[in-house]
């Protein structure tokens, strides 16, 4: 019996989420995502700790570090190929664990979630939406496939496994306090700073 309560966590902890690693790694990638990030978070004021949620072999991080170099930055990774890299980066407190498993035990300025809600069970979305809200002091970044109604997508070549819809939207209204502060589109073709046609929507609480 899996040790986990979807088949989803299973798939991204198991072979598949191995071979996520290999495609997903670079110099290129971090350079767009310091460009994601610093357009995404240039309304946000003081971030001294940042946590992501489904943080892979460190991406995010290494692109969030230059841009918030005197913040403390927290990272979440189910899968343990991609925690064993993450947690060798001096400056990450990486933490090996499901989200779902994953009990903050504080509050962080800023909580990040970028590519993965859309392969998360629909069915306990809301209780990643509270995680989410209950880990950030003030900030929450979503960034992911957007669609204005839920709908599944194929997933190299796999079914149940992509999902988009209104998230942003979703955990505002579910926890009214959240006021949207920003938002964009990273496009595909841009000729700098590449994406993969990400939504980015960054929340306050107030």
């Amino acid at each position: 019996m899996s040790k986990f309560r979807t088949e989803q966590e299973g798939f991204w902890a198991g072979e598949f989420g191995n071979e996520y690693i290999r495609r997903n790694q670079g110099a290129d990638v971090v350079a767009s995502n310091i460009g994601l990030f610093a357009k995404a978070l240039q309304h946000a004021q003081a971030i001294g700790s940042i946590l992501e949620m489904g943080a892979n072999i460190g991406m995010n991080m290494h692109a969030l570090h230059p841009l918030f170099p005197q913040a403390e930055l927290h990272a979440v990774e189910i899968n343990v190929q991609a925690y064993e890299q993450l947690r060798q980066l001096l400056f990450v407190n990486a933490i090996n664990s499901s989200i779902l498993d994953f009990t903050p035990t504080r509050n962080f300025d800023l909580v990040l979630i970028k590519g993965v809600l859309i392969h998360l069970d629909p069915s306990i979305l809301p209780e990643v939406y509270d995680k989410l809200f209950t880990a950030s002091q003030r900030y929450i970044l979503v960034a992911e496939y957007y669609n204005p109604s839920p709908v599944e997508i194929s997933y190299r070549g796999h079914s149940n496994r992509l999902f988009k819809r209104d998230f942003a939207g979703e955990l505002m209204a579910r926890h009214p306090s959240l006021q949207l502060v920003d938002y964009g589109f990273a496009y595909h073709l841009d000729p700098k700073w590449v994406q993969d046609d990400l939504s980015w929507f960054l929340m306050e609480k107030r």
